[in-house]
């Protein structure tokens, strides 16, 4: 599958949080044949532009609020940008954007403050794979 330049994936810039745009519509048309596909992982900071049948299983990575301040500010990010993110998980967001849109079964919460819960995380997605791969052949 031949996809455009990430640049026609942007519907415009937005100043105050100093990013760009996604053209949310044109990512769905994009992904929707390789979704349909399989064995295709998604990483993105919110869940509710994509549809409900591409998914088996969704995590949402949670971190301390005052590790996820540190880690943003070290990142560059100031100001509104800094602030809506950290009370993005001080207020359970994206838990409850994908609880919203998808069956509460398939999502999960993983934590993500230290280099071991990558680790383990990391372990537990391989474990999923592999046992979803044994139950689906």
């Amino acid at each position: 599958m031949t996809m455009p330049g990430i640049s026609q994936y942007y519907d415009g810039y937005d100043e105050e949080y100093q990013c760009p745009v996604l053209d949310e519509d044109r990512v769905v048309d994009e992904l929707d044949q390789k979704m349909v596909e399989g064995g295709v992982i998604i990483d993105y900071h919110g869940c509710d532009l994509f549809p409900e049948r591409w998914f088996h299983i969704v995590f949402v990575l949670r971190t301390d609020n005052t590790q996820l301040y540190t880690r943003l500010e070290d990142r560059g990010y100031t100001g509104k940008k800094l602030q809506d993110n950290v009370q993005c998980e001080i207020f359970q967001t994206i838990y409850e954007e994908a609880m919203e849109a998808y069956s509460e079964e398939i999502v999960h919460q993983l934590p993500s403050n230290t280099p071991e819960d990558l680790e383990k995380n990391l372990h537990q997605l391989i474990q999923w794979t592999e046992q979803w791969i044994k139950d689906h052949n």
